[in-house]
């Protein structure tokens, strides 16, 4: 299990006049292999501390392979914890299996999904340039 975390600048934010000082970051977090009894406590001890206020989250998912209900669990907590604060978050690259899983649950109906970063960027109305974190 490898976590990724990347700080995206917004350069721009469609619909919305935000002062060039109040534009909010996106932060790109992408996770590589399995998501299970024994690693999601590992994802949400990395990941959770970093839904703040107003957060826009970017989860790419391309090399998750498999997620199993604890799986399913941190990301719910991690909906709940965005979205109370006024913050949006987007999954990227769903496997067929894991989306026909959160799909069957009632899961997917609290995400919005995207096959791509770009894509998810488009669904969250920013515009960035990459930084390092």
């Amino acid at each position: 299990m490898k976590i990724n975390i990347e700080s995206l600048q917004v350069t721009s934010v469609e619909t919305a006049e935000t002062a060039l000082n109040e534009l909010p970051k996106v932060t790109l977090v992408e996770v590589i292999g399995d998501i299970d009894t024994n690693t999601a406590p590992l994802v949400q001890e990395q990941i959770l501390p970093l839904a703040q206020a107003e957060t826009r989250m970017i989860i790419e998912m391309t090399k998750v392979p498999y997620m199993s209900s604890a799986g399913l669990r941190v990301l719910l907590s991690l909906y709940r914890q965005i979205s109370a604060q006024g913050g949006q978050i987007v999954l990227v690259g769903l496997s067929e299996e894991i989306q026909d899983t959160m799909s069957i649950t009632g899961f997917l109906d609290f995400f919005q999904t995207r096959d791509t970063r770009d894509q998810a960027l488009e669904a969250l109305k920013v515009k960035v340039q990459v930084t390092s974190t």
